[in-house]
């Protein structure tokens, strides 16, 4: 059974999803000792900006019923900045994952429909994201603002 828990009523998925996000995002770590310092620092990192209303973090489930184990699919987020270029507007669309052996079964879909109710509930009227990616964003409704000096575009969801 699917289901999306803020991170705050899940932390024992809190190391895993550190993990995650440093290996997808984060710079080569030269060491083991380096890595696990980079975890601790990120895992401080969210558990104090819990109570922030421009950041949450929403994980996706799978609950096995029968025997109570749970499994993290993936994970999104709303973070107060997420761009160099643009450090004037905020709340930033972020972190979208979906852990490799689950990709293709629609679960960004739920994690994207999830954080956009979660940032409309906290009265945003507007949520920004950056990205290299080519059109993916636009099939959930996002719309184009304008190519960063970095190369990735900017773009921004209406939540009216």
């Amino acid at each position: 059974m699917l289901k999306i828990y803020n991170i705050k009523d899940k932390k024992e998925f809190l190391k895993e999803i550190c993990i995650l996000t440093q290996n997808e995002w984060g710079s080569k770590c030269n060491s083991e000792e380096e890595f696990n310092k980079k975890i601790a620092k990120k895992m401080n990192k969210i558990l104090n900006s819990l109570d922030n209303p421009y950041y949450c973090k929403l994980i996706l489930v799978n609950e096995n019923e029968s025997d109570k184990n749970s499994m993290l699919i993936g994970f999104i987020s709303i973070f107060p900045n997420d761009c160099e270029e643009r450090k004037e507007i905020t709340p930033w669309y972020a972190t979208m994952f979906v852990k490799k052996e689950f990709r293709g079964n629609g679960y960004s879909k739920i994690l994207n429909n999830e954080i956009l109710k979660e940032a409309k509930k906290r009265g945003f009227r507007k949520i920004y994201l950056k990205t290299d990616l080519d059109g993916y964003y636009e099939k959930f409704g996002a719309k184009f603002i304008e190519k960063l000096e970095n190369g990735e575009k900017l773009y921004y969801f209406d939540l009216v």
